[in-house]
């Protein structure tokens, strides 16, 4: 009988055999680092993106900075403008508030009767004066209460007084200042602004 030996033959397929799986695992092995590589040039990717828009976000927010910085000097000069228009009107109120009041005084003085002392504190204004009669202190009265610029009219007293051989009554009373109707209206009227 004729004997062959199949043992080359099943060493051969055996290393074709190898040769097969080693190949799969190397293909493996260059598909698993090539997808590796993709992944980590992925992930490069978005950390790129990530640090652009950080960085972008932190240029936004430097700009935002120096806008609200502008925006708050922006206020406080609006505030201070405001607080300088405030007290313009205010010494603009007040420059011609003394001027109606002793323009209305002088417009309800009457004949033979004289003022001595004049007080304004608050709006409550103290008079004091000398009259030739009681009834032309009553008709001084009469004229302010009829201004409209003065209220509350309250004798304070009146007393009999011997001058130079004269016989005269000093009074004393108080009134408010209230504003006037059409007060915008007055100033504009009596006194040209300029």
């Amino acid at each position: 009988m004729i004997r062959i030996n199949l043992l080359p033959v099943k060493a051969a397929q055996k290393k074709e055999k190898l040769k097969g799986q080693l190949f799969a695992a190397l293909a493996a092995v260059i598909v698993t680092l090539v997808l590796c590589a993709l992944a980590y040039m992925q992930l490069l990717n978005w950390v790129r993106e990530a640090k652009d828009s950080v960085e972008q976000k932190k240029n936004e927010i430097v700009q935002l900075n120096k806008t609200i910085g502008e925006v708050d000097a922006f206020k406080k000069r609006q505030a201070d403008l405001q607080g300088k228009l405030d007290v313009l009107d205010k010494l603009e109120k007040s420059r011609l508030g003394p001027v109606l009041i002793l323009d209305e005084l002088y417009k309800a003085l009457p004949e033979k009767l004289w003022l001595e002392g004049f007080k304004e504190s608050g709006g409550k204004i103290t008079l004091a004066g000398v009259a030739t009669n009681e009834e032309t202190v009553a008709v001084f009265m009469r004229n302010l209460e009829i201004s409209n610029l003065f209220a509350q009219v309250a004798l304070g007293g009146v007393q009999q007084m011997d001058k130079d051989g004269v016989k005269l009554h000093k009074f004393d009373l108080t009134c408010q200042v209230e504003a006037p109707q059409g007060a915008a209206a007055a100033p504009a009227a009596g006194s040209p602004k300029q």
